[in-house]
């Protein structure tokens, strides 16, 4: 650690011997994550998954290229499926303006995505990476579920997954009990959690408070780099809403939070080991995910549990933006 006036850097130097996807339905929270993982040269960033969750499809693709052309990375960006687990279309849908980025005219990419399939992608890249590819999703798991199904003995080979996902202890941001990711696609969700592949959970719930970012945050933002400037144009019409309809000058950045709970675990404070079980039934709690803390005695549950997940619980909110902005030099 290296501390100032109460600061903490957070490193790791393990980064140079990771191979990660990142898995996103590129709004202006995931572009700010992507930004964030390609400016760590020491990391390798194999590619970027798009799926239709905050935007469609070829929109998200678009937000993804823009983001990583910014960073200077030269990285894949490949597209996923346009359909719910169940084979329904997917609808986007954003808090953060018609393109996601704000509706600030930002998305000009000179790159385009390649032509095979995020889900091909994904297994191809956890055969030629066993025991060592993490995946880190900042939206529904729809393209994860897939690739599940097409290949499971190849993505027994997945070493983590990262899930922006759940209301962890707290509240939904979709319904009362959901979390919009979870929502999106609660059959992929559900998918995921039972693949027995190792799964750390960032939930809604430990984006808030001090890892809220404020006005104070966005305007040093706009000041700091053209990068950030770009990310905080690209929050502006979220910002708006949360100002408007719930009267609170600040926002939750739950993907640039995840992103950096990944890369940089000092962040993490607190977590748990839990059995995570999802709600598929249609009515009040659909979407729900349960979370039963492993060494707790639920005398009424008669099935042996499986702890499935690492449920992070607290983070270190103080340091998140100042570590941001450090970050995006």
């Amino acid at each position: 650690f290296s501390c100032k006036n109460d600061f903490v850097e957070f490193k790791n130097e393990d980064n140079k011997n990771r191979h990660i996807i990142i898995d996103t339905d590129t709004g202006a929270d995931d572009a700010s994550a992507i930004i964030m993982a390609a400016k760590d040269k020491d990391v390798d960033i194999l590619g970027v998954t798009t799926l239709v969750g905050n935007v469609e499809l070829e929109q998200s693709a678009k937000n993804a290229l823009m983001s990583l052309e910014l960073a200077e990375r030269e990285i894949p960006v490949y597209m996923g499926s346009k359909k719910n687990l169940n084979g329904e279309d997917k609808v986007g849908f954003s808090v953060f303006g018609n393109d996601g980025m704000g509706d600030k005219d930002l998305i000009h990419p000179k790159t385009k995505a390649k032509e095979k399939d995020a889900v091909d992608f994904i297994i191809e890249s956890a055969k030629k990476y066993p025991n060592e590819l993490e995946i880190i999703s900042l939206g529904p798991a729809t393209n994860i579920a897939f690739a599940i199904r097409k290949d499971p003995e190849a993505m027994k080979n997945v070493k983590m997954i990262w899930s922006m996902g759940t209301t962890g202890f707290g509240h939904g941001n979709a319904t009362p009990v959901a979390e919009f990711n979870v929502y999106s696609d609660v059959l992929a969700y559900k998918e995921m959690l039972d693949s027995n592949i190792p799964i750390t959970i960032v939930g809604y719930d430990v984006c808030g408070n001090e890892a809220m970012w404020t006005n104070d945050n966005f305007d040093k933002l706009s000041n700091h780099n053209p990068i950030g400037k770009f990310v905080a144009d690209a929050h502006s019409v979220i910002r708006e809403i949360y100002i408007k309809e719930l009267g609170l000058d600040m926002v939750e950045n739950c993907d640039a939070l995840t992103m950096m709970c990944a890369l940089y675990p000092e962040i993490i404070k607190e977590s748990t080991q839990c059995h995570a079980s999802c709600i598929i039934t249609e009515g009040e709690t659909y979407g729900q995910v349960i979370f039963y803390k492993q060494g707790w005695n639920y005398p009424m549950i008669q099935d042996t549990l499986t702890y499935n997940v690492r449920l992070v619980t607290a983070v270190d909110g103080k340091n998140f933006f100042k570590n941001y902005l450090r970050k995006i030099k």
